[in-house]
């Protein structure tokens, strides 16, 4: 048992996560921007700390915590309308966050995990799956935030003892997702053809599960400390094989169609849509054998039983 205090408690990972170690046993605090219209007041429990920066006070909710699991952030956006990006990226991912981990230092916090990004290793894979050993290579202003939180993070360490562990996640899905997984669902639903038979790329996904297992385990486990972990469901998928595992789980049958992909490429790039066709045909791997040699961990469900529970909850 922890006494874990969580950031971005309302987000998709928050609450999931929330869940799942109050129901293991741990006593969760949750941190807010805002409290939800359902908490009338803060409690022992539930913090509003407002904006997140470098001048955020966090004390009141650090009181007798662990452990900090920080998942709070200014999140990727596909459409970015900040003048300077990367100034507004590191106010939050960069300060922000070594603000909170200097106050966990003052209030005794043993651990804090940080939520980073694979973005941090680059943004495609080729022959070679990315892996935590690897030199990062992060490519644009929200994942150079994320980087740059993780360095001061481990100086911190370094120069404080305290114990800070970092988990680089790819996309991750679950049955209260929104943004691209949900759009995919959404797209196979409607059944439409779509020209994307016979790709042959191959993507690793992390079922939210799957990412609280490992979460969990980092929260006490003596080998996390000081590490960089990243985490899947252990199984990848090409875009074609997605569809048709999507199209499974709602009954469908999957309406996708061979067109060449430089075809494809041309039309998106003049559609000015690049960065979708990178998704859509560029592969993205992570090896996760760091995890089962140092902690012992495996991704606890698999991913067609994940994707299952997550469409059927998703359509229904």
């Amino acid at each position: 048992m922890s006494n874990v205090l969580i950031t971005g408690s309302n987000g998709f990972v928050g609450q999931y996560l929330a869940h799942y170690l109050s129901g293991a046993g741990d006593d969760v605090i949750r941190a807010y921007r805002h409290l939800p219209d359902k908490i009338s007041m803060e409690s022992k429990a539930h913090f509003a700390v407002g904006n997140i920066d470098a001048q955020t006070q966090w004390q009141l909710a650090l009181t007798d915590v662990d452990c900090v699991v920080h998942l709070a952030a200014r999140v990727h956006v596909m459409q970015e309308t900040d003048a300077d990006p990367l100034a507004a990226f590191r106010a939050v991912n960069t300060e922000g966050t070594l603000n909170l981990a200097r106050q966990a230092v003052a209030a005794g916090v043993k651990r804090f995990i940080y939520l980073s990004s694979i973005k941090v290793n680059g943004e495609q894979t080729s022959d070679i799956p990315f892996s935590a050993d690897d030199q990062p290579n992060p490519q644009d202003p929200y994942a150079i935030s994320k980087f740059e939180a993780e360095q001061q993070l481990l100086a911190l360490g370094r120069e404080t003892g305290l114990e800070v562990v970092i988990i680089r996640p790819p996309l991750v899905y679950g049955p209260a997702v929104k943004g691209n997984y949900s759009r995919l669902i959404k797209l196979v639903d409607k059944s439409l053809p779509l020209p994307l038979a016979g790709i042959n790329n191959a993507r690793s996904l992390v079922n939210i599960q799957n990412l609280c297992s490992l979460i969990q385990t980092c929260l006490l486990h003596p080998e996390a400390a000081g590490e960089i972990f990243l985490v899947s469901d252990g199984q990848d998928l090409s875009t074609s094989e997605l569809f048709a595992q999507i199209a499974q789980a709602l009954g469908k049958k999957s309406r996708l169609f061979y067109l060449p992909s430089g075809l494809i490429k041309l039309l998106t790039y003049m559609l000015g849509r690049q960065s979708e066709y990178e998704r859509l045909f560029g592969s993205l791997q992570v090896d996760i054998s760091k995890n089962k040699q140092l902690l012992d961990w495996q991704p606890e469900v698999s991913i067609q039983s994940a994707m299952l529970t997550t469409v059927k909850k998703r359509a229904g």
